[in-house]
């Protein structure tokens, strides 16, 4: 009985369409997939990958503006808030004998960029007078507010003074039922001058959240996250027939990010904006992969470390600003005035980790023409947290000691793709593949919102010469659904029917 032989280098010709627009466009902050294929090839191999990204994300905003309401209630239309974006991405690999092998990889591994235009509670209007009436669901505006601030002002102090009256009567009175009654009347008296104030604290901070619009009118929200990652690899083969490899190196990694929170639906937090110097920092990676040859199989696992990135963050915080004024006596001084001013900014340094990964990477020849290939991968978006130092201090003020994160995700990221490719001709293949990514849970960021997606896609590479070689793909994205929420819970928009696509072109070369 003969053995059927699949010869790995017409195979390659098939396999190679598969990774052009895989893995792009996932949960969390994932945008590459951190690929590491091209490390698997035969012989000295490069290529130069581009990748565009084109999502049509869109809903509506919450018609509940109270800050103090969570309950989401369907608003006016956000219009696409997803930018289109594009990235490159390189390798190289070149054996030095034949157990040891060494690559060079660059990636854009996490990113985002989003922006809410038109009108709708993520753009500052700047109508003062406005936004009071919707920050107080109608009960004011901008001529009655200060005059009942006034008055819960002057009913908070009206009714401790009374508190403290009672209470002094209730600790002189002999006859133990009075000293009762005393102290209950006093208590009730307390208690109202506790919610007096509280109303007046909560129509304040409408004030101050309206003035704080206005500092930004005709702003947008938008957010920014670029990454670049170069990783170094060394590979070893082991067995009789060199069919393990093991493999690792480092990774250098540079991230920086711009967010700017806009518009009603973000309430206190409105006109907040930070920007990340970039950071370079270092993390590994390190693998296990087998091989058959004769069968076209190829299995690697990959393992990428988590990395630690502590960067110089400038933020601003209107809100601060506006409160501390508004705390100071009339007539202050300039100095005064400018110290009040200048506590809405701050420049200091913040810590971010990028989450740590794992690629599993699979390929066997079903016939000597046709390859079948699965991709799985993991990442665990719900350690992932990003939290600026003035966002979460002033966070600390309603949130209880350990404040808010201005991201973070509920769920882990699992992702998996399986594919088809077939050898037409000797220098043409196509190549197909479905596609799941389970999203990082719902309600997500509104700086996000998507809860995963399924895919299919298409791809195709000729030979141009027998070391050069063209591919192309594409594929159709179907994105779940899913409701923006902001750190402290309020769902403030809610995303349904979305969809994107992926296009890819690859350049490679590979002398065998």
């Amino acid at each position: 009985m003969r053995t059927t032989t699949f010869h790995l280098k017409t195979l390659t010709v098939a396999i190679a369409t598969l990774s052009i627009a895989s893995l792009s466009n996932a949960a969390g902050l994932d945008r590459s997939g951190q690929d590491v294929t091209a490390f698997f090839q035969d012989g000295l191999y490069a290529e130069a990958v581009y990748t565009y990204i084109d999502a049509d994300v869109s809903g509506k905003d919450s018609a509940n503006r109270v800050p103090t309401d969570n309950t989401y209630v369907d608003g006016d239309d956000t219009g696409d808030i997803a930018e289109s974006y594009d990235f490159f991405r390189y390798g190289v690999k070149a054996d030095i004998n034949d157990t040891f092998s060494f690559g060079i990889l660059y990636d854009e591994p996490f990113g985002a960029a989003a922006e809410y235009t038109g009108d709708n509670n993520f753009v500052a209007q700047g109508d003062i007078n406005n936004s009071i009436t919707q920050l107080t669901d109608g009960a004011f505006n901008a001529a009655t507010l200060g005059p009942a601030i006034g008055n819960l002002t002057a009913a908070a102090e009206a009714a401790g003074a009374e508190a403290q009256r009672l209470g002094q009567l209730a600790a002189t009175a002999t006859d133990p039922q009075a000293a009762q009654d005393f102290a209950q009347q006093a208590q009730a008296q307390a208690e109202a001058a506790q919610d007096f104030a509280a109303d007046a604290t909560r129509l304040g901070t409408a004030g101050a959240i309206a003035q704080a619009e206005a500092s930004t009118a005709g702003e947008n929200t938008n957010v920014e996250v670029r990454s670049n990652s170069v990783t170094a690899l060394l590979g070893m083969k082991l067995g009789p027939n060199k069919n393990f490899q093991v493999y690792g190196g480092p990774v250098a990694q540079r991230i920086e990010s711009e967010v700017k929170l806009r518009g009603l639906a973000y309430g206190p937090a409105t006109g907040y904006t930070s920007r990340n110097s970039p950071d370079t920092d270092y993390g590994w990676i390190a693998g296990l992969a087998y091989s058959k040859p004769e069968i076209a199989l190829k299995a690697a696992l990959t393992y990428r470390s988590e990395i630690d990135h502590n960067m110089n963050i400038a933020e601003t915080y209107p809100l601060v600003g506006i409160l501390a004024a508004s705390q100071l006596p009339d007539g202050a001084p300039p100095e005064a005035l400018a110290a009040a001013a200048a506590a809405a900014s701050q420049s200091t340094n913040m810590e971010i980790t990028t989450p740590e990964s794992v690629n599993f990477d699979f390929q066997t020849g079903i016939n000597p023409t046709t390859l079948a290939t699965a991709r799985v991968r993991w990442v665990p978006w719900g350690d992932f947290k990003i939290t600026p130092p003035l966002y979460n201090e002033v966070s600390q003020r309603s949130y209880g000691p350990d404040g808010l994160n201005l991201v973070d995700y509920d769920d882990d990221q699992w992702q998996v793709e399986l594919g088809l490719a077939k050898r037409l001709a000797p220098a043409l293949a196509v190549s197909g593949t479905v596609g799941w990514d389970s999203g990082a849970g719902d309600p997500t960021t509104s700086l996000g919102p998507i809860e995963g997606y399924y895919s299919a896609g298409l791809g195709a590479k000729y030979d141009v010469t027998e070391n050069w070689a063209v591919s192309a793909g594409g594929k159709y994205l179907w994105f779940g659904d899913a409701q923006g929420r902001l750190p402290s819970g309020k769902i403030v928009a809610d995303f349904e029917d979305n969809d994107g696509y992926i296009f890819g072109v690859k350049l490679s070369y590979q002398d065998k």
